[in-house]
Parts: C-alpha cells; sequence; structure tokens
C-alpha cells in the first residue's frame, strides 16, 4: 500500500466519521472524531474474532505512519501556525508575562511533580521505573496541546480573557516542553555525557530562542511581501511557503519548528498588520485557506489518535498506572500555575478560579503520544505510551466535554 492510498484511506475515514459526527452526534469535531474512531477500532477488534481482514489493514496503516514524526515534523507547524493566525496579537500582548511564566516555569514544575509522583506511585501497583524515565514521561505530558485546546475552547464559552491565556500558553508550552523533553532524553539514553545546569540553559536558548527570532524575521519578511503587493492568490501563497519554508529552516539550523511559526503567525495575523498588508479581500482568502487547513488536518489527526489503539499493549497494569496518573497529572497542575496566578492576579485582574478552570481546561492531546511513541524500549516506551494514552482521552474526551459546565457553574 502506497502512501497516496494511505492518505486517500485517511481522509476517506475523516470524511466519514466527520459526517456521522456533524449530523448524528453532534459533539465538539475533536471529541466526536475520537469517540468515533476508537468505538470504530473496538468493533474491528469484536470483527477480528470472525474475519480479521480489516484489522490487518488498519494495524497495517498505523505501522506505515511514523507518527511522531508526522506530527512533530509535519503537521504541528501548519496547526499551530494557522491557530496562531486566528490568536489576537494586542490581548495577547497584554498578557505577555503570565503566558510566558506559565510556559516556561509552569511546564519545568509540573514536569518534575509529576515524574516524582509517577516514581512513587508505580511501586504500589508492582512495577519499578527508574527516576530519570518517570521525568521523561513527566516532561511529555506537562505540556498542554494547543491542537485540542483551541478547537474546544471556541465552543466551550470561556470568559474571553481567560481564553486567551489557556490559548497563549498552549502555543508556546509545546515548544518548551519538547526542549525539556529532549533534554531529560539525552541524560537518559546517555547522548549527552557532559550534561550540565550550563549544557540546558544553551540548549534552550538556541532552541526556544533562536525559533522566536526566525519566526520574528520570517513573519516581518512576509509582512513586508504581502505589503508590496495585490494579489491574494499570490499572498495565500505566500502564507504557506512561509510554514513550510521556515519549518525547513528551523529543522536545518536546530531551532524551535513550533515556537517559530507560532511567533510568524502571530506577526502576519495581528490586526494591525493585517490592515496594512493586506486588502479585505486577501484577508479573507487567507482566513478561509488557513481555517481549511486547519479544519482538514485536526480531522486527520484525531482519527490517528484514534487508530493508536492498535499499536498499544493493553496490560491491566499499564491501563491502572494510567488511571492513576489522571488525578496525578491535574494535581501537578493546578500546583504548578499557583505561583504564576498569584503573580499576576492583581495587577492583570484574573477572573476567579483562573487556577481551576486553567487546569481542566488545559488538554493534553496528540504532541504528548508523539513524544511517547520516540521513547525506546529501556525507557518504559510501552507503559509510559499507555499511560499517555490514558491520559489523552479523558482529558480529550472528559475534560474537553465538561470544561464549558465548569464555567458555568463557577460563574
Amino acid at each position: 500500500m502506497d502512501y497516496y492510498l494511505i492518505v486517500t484511506v485517511l481522509v476517506f475515514l475523516s470524511a466519514t466519521f466527520g459526517y456521522i459526527n456533524a449530523r448524528f452526534i453532534k459533539l465538539p469535531s475533536t471529541i466526536g472524531l475520537t469517540v468515533i474512531t476508537i468505538v470504530f477500532t473496538f468493533f474491528i477488534f469484536g470483527l477480528s474474532y470472525f474475519d480479521d481482514t480489516l484489522l490487518n489493514a488498519e494495524r497495517y496503516i498505523i505501522t506505515q505512519i511514523d507518527f511522531r514524526t508526522v506530527l512533530l515534523d509535519v503537521m504541528l507547524s501548519f496547526l499551530l501556525f494557522a491557530g496562531a493566525l486566528h490568536t489576537d496579537l494586542q490581548q495577547l500582548k497584554a498578557l505577555r508575562w503570565p503566558v510566558l511564566l506559565f510556559a516556561t516555569f509552569g511546564v519545568l514544575v509540573s514536569t518534575f511533580l509529576i515524574g516524582g509522583a509517577v516514581f512513587l506511585m508505580l511501586p504500589l501497583i508492582g512495577l519499578e521505573v527508574d527516576l530519570i524515565y518517570c521525568f521523561l514521561f513527566g516532561a511529555l505530558i506537562s505540556p498542554t496541546d494547543p491542537i485540542a485546546v483551541l478547537g474546544i475552547l471556541k465552543k466551550a464559552k470561556v470568559p474571553e480573557k481567560l481564553e486567551m491565556k489557556i490559548v497563549g500558553e498552549s502555543l508556546f508550552n509545546d515548544g518548551v516542553g519538547v526542549v525539556i523533553f529532549l533534554t531529560i532524553y539525552g541524560l537518559a539514553n546517555g547522548s549527552n555525557p557532559e550534561f550540565s545546569l550550563l549544557s540546558v540553559l544553551e540548549l534552550f536558548v538556541i532552541e526556544v530562542g533562536g525559533g522566536v527570532l526566525l519566526g520574528a524575521f520570517l513573519g516581518w519578511l512576509t509582512y513586508k511581501l504581502m505589503k508590496s503587493i495585490n494579489d491574494y492568490n499570490i499572498e495565500v501563497i505566500l502564507t504557506l511557503s512561509t510554514v513550510m519554508t521556515g519549518s525547513a529552516i528551523a529543522t536545518y539550523l536546530h531551532v524551535s519548528a513550533p515556537l517559530a511559526m507560532v511567533v510568524a503567525g502571530l506577526a502576519i495575523g495581528g490586526q494591525k498588520v493585517r490592515k496594512h498588508a493586506m486588502s479585505e479581500q486577501t484577508q479573507n482568502y487567507v482566513d478561509k485557506f488557513w481555517e481549511l487547513i486547519d479544519i482538514l488536518l485536526n480531522t486527520i489527526l484525531f482519527v490517528l489518535i484514534g487508530m493508536e489503539l492498535l499499536v498499544l499493549d493493553l496490560e491491566s497494569e499499564f491501563i491502572v498506572a494510567g488511571l492513576i496518573t489522571i488525578p496525578i497529572a491535574l494535581i501537578c497542575r493546578y500546583t504548578s500555575l499557583l505561583i504564576p496566578v498569584n503573580v499576576f492576579k492583581k495587577k492583570l485582574d484574573f477572573v476567579p478560579y483562573t487556577s481551576l478552570i486553567m487546569t481542566w481546561g488545559g488538554l493534553r492531546g496528540a504532541i504528548s503520544i508523539a513524544l511517547a511513541l520516540g521513547l525506546t524500549m529501556e525507557m518504559q516506551r510501552d507503559l509510559f505510551l499507555v499511560m499517555t494514552y490514558v491520559v489523552v482521552i479523558f482529558s480529550i474526551i472528559v475534560q474537553g466535554l465538561t470544561v464549558g459546565k465548569l464555567v458555568n457553574k463557577l460563574r
């Protein structure tokens, strides 16, 4: 089966499941697609007792797709650019310091809190794992997923000021989370023998700072090019070129491509920049094009998340560990938010229960699964992959369906 046929199957399943959700179930798209795909996968499992043709075909598709590479190296840049393009830059500027603290200090604290708690929890169910590997799990599960967050918050009617904090954090903390993950990964597998605080700081500055600077340059360059012409066809292609070329350059320079695309999207999508660089017709075409890209990739992505169930080693101890990790992850996230929220609460007039709503509304998603798939067997890949999947599915379905109700109740 060639890649064109695999993509065709995925698009067909995405369209079919999307139609079923829109026509009958009517859940938010990310939640509905995940639920339907999981149900479909279990149906295939049941059918395999009589005929395993469909099960083998679905497994073949999953084994042919490098989910980690597809998401982190391809889809993520497009999705983050699309999300940033429709984010109000002026509002985000007003919240830049708390967002920065949430995306750096918050992720770092959460990483070590979750890692330490999981290290203490696993022996209670008969599983022994080295502390460094538990910290690795803490790093991959701590970042909130902008793809899941952006899709669900649109329908949750979260207060606008609070929504901007959650969205801003989720746009930036995945890039920071990946840097933390890669640093601990290098220490865990011995590929970084000269590990020190200075080397960590150097990696952070290069990856994060380099990504931000590259994104700012790409955004400025694209703005100048779009301002010099008035042709919506070419201007749409310019934005597409920014993402594709920018991602390739970021990979070559070993800086964070996701952060570069977030900054570029914010730079191009700001209201002031739009008015100077794009006509109303161009703005309409650019917005519609990236909305379509966002919807298409999101649809395929959450179908893939549901299908990843086929690659899991569903040992009972692994599932129990995942279920226990759900409250651990929530409590650790809430704790990691306390200092940033209290520092800025009075100055920026935070809404009541900000920490609670950001905890429940900070969804985990595909990025965590992609990072877990990159673990080696020595790093307890099967265990942490199941734990990650359990936390992510709970996050998308349970938290995603109830965050709006929580907000209304707290009002």
